[in-house]
């Protein structure tokens, strides 16, 4: 099973950013994808920044993937879509029907990206069709309906395993919002919030992310405990979803695990002090999203990181 290192979310600032994709040169990542899918005011790095980045870790041995943005709202979201496409050396994963379109067009290979809610055999045919050569399934998917999904020939299936989970995405800002800001005047507040702002219910409870137009789950999905069944249901690249802080430990715990030096079952117990938020796996188990259910195993003693 492939590692792969999925789009940032969250916007961080021009050296911060810099300074992860330098240091993940070196981390056992097969792939990279580079890119904002989120909000198109984010423009601290433009596409010519990611395509240096794109060179330098290619040149690191990572396959490289350009992201389009999710929600395409203007006339300059369209333009900035087509440039991504145009550059033309580096496979492209779709997160919205209009960058499928537009590489369909040009014949290009492409990801179809989790916001495109392929739910079906029919849809996922479709974009084979269209010549998507991988897919990401949405991330409430549970393991049931995964592995009982029919995968066209050729197709990779990659799975989001690790990260606070993309439920939805609006036209409205909603980091701009709880400041009683225009999203066209926000201020860019979201760099005050490198994981995402964190609601509670009135119980005090974390219960959803703000990350500008994005509402993620406050809890952060995390399957290395469930790479047995990851490979049963036919996955073969783990997503590990960016976080500000201690992201080489969770790639080289995921590396680990992959490759058999360390028990599936003793993962949690090293990831969760990694971790910006509690754990969860409901969804994967086609429960309620923020429910845990580690394996109950008992763990062998821990290695060092």
């Amino acid at each position: 099973m492939k590692l792969s290192l999925g789009p940032l979310l969250y916007y961080w600032s021009r050296e911060d950013t810099l300074a992860f994709y330098e240091a993940a040169a070196s981390w056992p990542v097969d792939i990279v994808y580079l890119g904002e899918t989120v909000c198109s005011r984010r423009h601290l790095l433009r596409l010519q920044d990611y395509l240096d980045l794109a060179d330098q870790l290619a040149a690191a041995g990572k396959e490289i993937v350009l992201c389009s943005q999710t929600l395409i709202e203007s006339e300059s979201d369209l333009k900035a879509l087509r440039k991504v496409i145009g550059d033309g050396r580096f496979k492209v994963e779709a997160n919205e029907w209009g960058a499928v379109r537009l590489l369909a067009e040009k014949g290009l290979p492409f990801v179809a990206g989790p916001t495109l809610n392929a739910y079906n055999p029919d849809t996922l045919s479709l974009l084979a069709e269209l010549g998507a050569t991988r897919w990401v399934p949405p991330v409430e998917m549970p393991r049931e309906m995964l592995a009982a999904m029919p995968i066209p020939a050729g197709m990779e299936t990659e799975l989001f395993v690790h990260g606070r989970l993309p439920l939805a995405f609006s036209a409205r800002c909603f980091t701009a919002r709880h400041y009683n800001l225009q999203k066209d005047d926000c201020q860019f507040r979201c760099l005050e919030y490198p994981d995402g702002l964190v609601l509670a219910t009135r119980e005090g409870e974390s219960f959803l992310c703000l990350n500008g137009i994005q509402t993620q789950s406050a809890r952060v999905m995390s399957l290395a405990h469930r790479v047995d069944e990851l490979r049963t249901a036919g996955v073969s690249v783990a997503r590990l979803s960016p976080q500000s802080q201690h992201m080489e430990h969770v790639v080289r715990t995921w590396r680990a695990v992959l490759d058999g030096s360390l028990p599936p079952q003793n993962a949690p117990a090293r990831l969760e002090r990694l971790l910006p938020g509690a754990p969860c796996d409901g969804y994967w188990l086609g429960e309620a999203g923020m429910a845990w259910k580690p394996e109950s195993v008992a763990p062998a003693s821990l290695p060092a990181l």
